[in-house]
């Protein structure tokens, strides 16, 4: 009798464990089903082009431009701090001709 009793406690103890699988099986299925409605897909942003050919060579002649217009400016500062120079020396000058004890 004693290895019916066992058995039929084994057989009681494999049920419950059963019920118990079952249970965590039906959580974890639940858990998944939650996490993909929960994640949106979102495709990967879309390559940005690089721009065609020709507004490559349209900012390189623009900034050409640019930098010619500010390489004249500089000269044309530079002529007119030369010719200021020469006006004071040409008036300090004549003011000291003027000045001159006689």
């Amino acid at each position: 009798m004693s290895d019916l009793n066992k058995a039929s406690q084994d057989a009681t103890d494999a049920a419950a464990n059963s019920e118990q699988v079952a249970l965590i099986l039906a959580v974890l299925q639940a858990q998944q089903i939650t996490q993909a409605q929960q994640t949106p897909v979102v495709p990967p942003p879309a390559p940005r082009a690089s721009g065609s050919a020709a507004q490559w060579i349209g900012i390189g002649i623009g900034g050409s431009a640019l930098l010619l217009t500010i390489a004249v400016s500089a000269v044309a500062v530079a002529i007119s701090a030369v010719a200021l120079t020469i006006c004071a020396l040409v008036l300090r000058s004549v003011w000291q001709d003027i000045n001159k004890p006689k």
